[in-house]
């Protein structure tokens, strides 16, 4: 499965438990219910994933921590707030560089309808 199909099924897993729950529980509530939805859908999905950072040679393993990464190869950043910011989007395009990863999606759960809140993000993904 490619990023995209991946992609695909992230969008229509995190639409579903937008629909459920509803916006502006807390990331955490959305980070644990969006991860059940994919593993039921049989995807491979990682929590609170540890991405070190190199900085002129050395290796800092207190880089970030990636919300979800799925299939180890779509990296999700999740949100609960009542506005995105231009931070938001590049935090991700970060992550993306420091991972190797190609496609990445914020998720704003914190909107009334999730498909306002939804950016994707690429590193060299060819569609």
């Amino acid at each position: 499965m490619n990023e995209n199909e991946i992609g695909t099924r992230v969008i229509e897993a995190a639409i579903s438990v937008h629909r459920e729950l509803g916006p502006g529980l807390l990331e955490s509530v959305y980070e644990v219910v969006l991860a059940r939805e994919l593993k039921d859908l049989g995807l491979n999905v990682e929590r609170q994933v540890p991405v070190p950072i190199t900085y002129k040679g050395v290796r800092f393993d207190e880089g970030f921590r990636a919300d979800l990464i799925v299939e180890n190869k779509v990296l999700l950043e999740l949100k609960s707030v009542e506005r995105m910011m231009p931070a938001h989007k590049k935090q991700v395009q970060t992550y993306l560089k420091l991972t190797g990863l190609k496609l990445g999606y914020l998720l704003n759960f914190g909107e009334d309808v999730l498909k306002s809140g939804i950016t994707r993000c690429v590193n060299g993904l060819e569609d």
